[in-house]
């Protein structure tokens, strides 16, 4: 076979994905954060992003922050200006799901493609360091007399801080929609409205809050999570009698119209990058739990989440 012939044929196996990836060109990836600076699914992007660069299955990674409305924002601008392109990414999870439910933008997530669920971040619920109440039992005998005068801080309407919340007042027989929970464009203002003593308890991933837990100006009285989190002693809403447990999982999702080819090397990239020093590195460092799922399950998985959180929401008077 001449040359330019054998390598014209390797290109077009390349881009059909049917070569294994450490012969394809690496892609230049297009990360859509749907969401601003600093947060969850920023970090989250960016360190997806140095994964698949150390996992050398991207040559560069670039980030475009579109934040608001639960994602719905950046979601929308996805699903409308990166049809076909089989090198883009959008960075999702459960908090998106919440924010289509309740806000029901004129896009459908249904529109962009499935790739793969990465990680599990447990809520942690804190009292500001001068609270009045010590534990989640005080702050729930308060709940069960007033439902309105326990101000719950946390992130955006129908995150899974915000439905935690109303699971809690359900489960300890509470009306949970009379829940007087105050929602945060971002971590840093819930974090200041916890600390300046604005609401009665907050609630976030526990690497948002893990300095101010160190430093003694919150104090951390529940986890969301089956058992206790390593190297966290803190303990669960199971444990203290209240059968609550949800997870702060995130995900990617790939553009919409892309050939099934294409997913599955979008995939076969992003489970790469999951199995990188720099991913390990990145896991450890945020508290994030590993839970990757790819391809139909995953798609199934989001289908039946869906499903779960409008049930919940909506007893709850969130829809």
């Amino acid at each position: 076979m001449r040359r330019d012939t054998f390598l014209k044929s390797l290109a077009a196996l390349a881009a059909a994905g049917a070569l294994p990836l450490s012969a394809r060109a690496a892609a230049n990836v297009k990360m859509m954060i749907p969401a601003n600076p600093g947060g969850g699914w920023d970090t989250t992007g960016r360190a997806l992003g140095k994964a698949l660069s150390d996992a050398k299955v991207a040559d560069t990674v670039t980030y475009d922050n579109k934040g608001g409305a639960a994602g719905a924002l950046g979601l929308a601008q996805f699903v409308n200006g990166s049809k076909g392109d089989a090198n883009a990414l959008m960075v999702m999870g459960s908090v998106m799901l919440g924010g289509i439910i309740t806000g029901k933008p004129p896009v459908k997530l249904e529109q962009a493609t499935p790739i793969a669920r990465l990680t599990t971040e447990y809520n942690v619920f804190v009292l500001p360091s001068n609270s009045p109440f010590k534990t989640m039992k005080d702050v729930v005998e308060q709940l069960k007399k007033d439902p309105g005068s326990v101000k719950w801080g946390g992130g955006s309407r129908g995150s899974t801080e915000h439905i935690a919340a109303a699971m809690i007042a359900q489960k300890v027989g509470a009306d949970p929609s009379k829940i007087n929970y105050v929602a945060f464009r971002g971590g840093g203002e819930a974090t200041a409205a916890i600390l300046g003593g604005n609401v009665t308890i907050g609630g976030s991933g526990y690497s948002e809050f893990a300095e101010y837990i160190a430093a003694g100006k919150m104090k951390a009285i529940a986890v969301t999570s089956a058992q206790r989190l390593p190297g966290i002693n803190v303990p669960t809403l199971k444990e203290q009698g209240i059968d609550v447990e949800i997870g702060n999982w995130r995900g990617v999702y790939g553009a919409p119209g892309i050939s099934a080819e294409q997913r599955k090397a979008l995939t076969d990239m992003v489970l790469a990058a999951m199995k990188s020093a720099s991913w390990a590195e990145s896991l450890k460092k945020n508290d994030w739990t590993p839970a990757v799922i790819s391809g139909d399950a995953f798609a199934k998985f989001v289908d039946d989440d869906f499903a779960s959180l409008r049930a919940i929401m909506t007893k709850s008077g969130m829809v």
